[in-house]
């Protein structure tokens, strides 16, 4: 434990020695990649150190190193902002007593993240620090781990809702992010507890609440004794901790052929508050359809060599932009998309 601090201590200390090298906008942007590079940065290996800690420990140094990002990247924007002071006092100073102080400012915009990946960076943070890890994998897939090792075999009619684009007869656009739980649990063996955010693509006729191109975000749980309670405790605990302690959440039944039982979970809608029957986002009902979830079905378990005797699960997914609208109190998705910059300059970090 105190080994795992100090490490993150450590890191701590050469962050603060590498920025106060940068003295350029390169040299800032090669810190900013050794640190927090998505695919070997120090950041993403400390989160993936975690898993070396006991199953109590991991939820306080999840937080700890959940701190350290925080601390770098506010410390990375502030120098950025700094420079642009620095530049503009000395073209300030180069043209004193040339300038009309009559004439209107002009601002210079910075660039910030996507909304989307801002709120998928809440979502990931809220499963960190409930010990979980964050995966990875390919967007164009083979049909086995996309439908057969998911219990979607040939001609299953349940294949007809996933339908995507086809790349060869083997290969396709991923329609869900639930091949890379696949690829997990060959890798290791339980217990397991992941996150798998990424892009997805599906046959879908764009609407306020659809697009044939969107991200998703899914979880799965492989451990001995799971049960559907842990899969409602949790789901519970990261709507209201996304959303608000108070937002109503409802559980229905449903199917899917790689969980069994399943169910969808619909929030309230947070656009008209179920008060407007013509509401494009929730068709007048007062809810929203936010993710589904179920217990791991035990022939999925069997596709990747975990016994179903010993071992039990629970996976859930969710679109990520529509669950992003319903916090931003959006009321069509493809705002998202459409490159406004009055609308994308709403979300700029401060």
């Amino acid at each position: 434990m105190k080994d795992f601090k100090a490490k993150i201590e450590e890191h701590k200390k050469r962050f603060e020695k590498a920025l106060s090298r940068a003295k350029d906008e390169k040299s800032l942007q090669e810190v900013r990649n050794a640190f927090m590079s998505r695919k070997r940065g120090e950041l993403k290996l400390l989160f993936e150190e975690l898993k070396t800690l006991k199953p109590e420990e991991k939820a306080a140094f999840g937080q700890m190193v959940n701190d350290l990002k925080i601390h770098i990247q506010e410390k990375i924007r502030a120098r950025g902002e700094l420079k642009v002071i620095k530049k503009e006092s000395a073209v300030l100073k180069a043209s004193s007593g040339k300038i009309d102080l009559t004439l209107p400012g002009q601002k210079e915009y910075w660039g910030s993240p996507h909304p989307i990946s801002l709120f998928q960076q809440e979502i990931e943070n809220i499963f960190i620090a409930m010990g979980y890890f964050i995966e990875d994998g390919p967007e164009i897939e083979t049909d086995y781990y996309n439908f057969e090792a998911l219990n979607f075999p040939p001609y299953h009619p349940a294949r007809d809702d996933w339908d995507t684009l086809y790349i060869t007869d083997d290969l396709l656009l991923r329609t869900h992010t639930s091949p890379v739980q696949i690829r997990a649990m060959e890798k290791r063996k339980p217990p397991i507890r992941i996150i798998t955010p990424g892009k997805v693509y599906r046959r879908e006729t764009p609407d306020p609440t659809h697009l044939p191109m969107f991200y998703q975000v899914e979880g799965l749980v492989v451990d001995e004794g799971i049960t559907f309670a842990h899969l409602k405790g949790t789901l519970e605990h990261f709507l209201k901790t996304l959303f608000y302690e108070k937002i109503k959440i409802r559980f229905r039944p449903s199917f899917f052929p790689f969980t069994e039982p399943s169910a969808e979970i619909d929030i309230e809608c947070t656009v008209c508050g179920g008060k407007n029957e013509e509401c494009r986002v929730c068709g007048g009902s007062g809810w929203i359809e936010i993710l589904g979830s179920g217990m791991v079905d035990p022939q999925v378990l069997k596709n990747v060599n975990i016994d179903p005797e010993k071992y039990s699960g629970f996976a859930f997914g969710l679109g990520i932009d529509r669950t992003a609208m319903s916090a931003f109190q959006i009321p069509d998705m493809r705002f998202f998309y459409e490159n406004d910059l009055r609308f994308i300059r709403q979300f700029t970090l401060k």
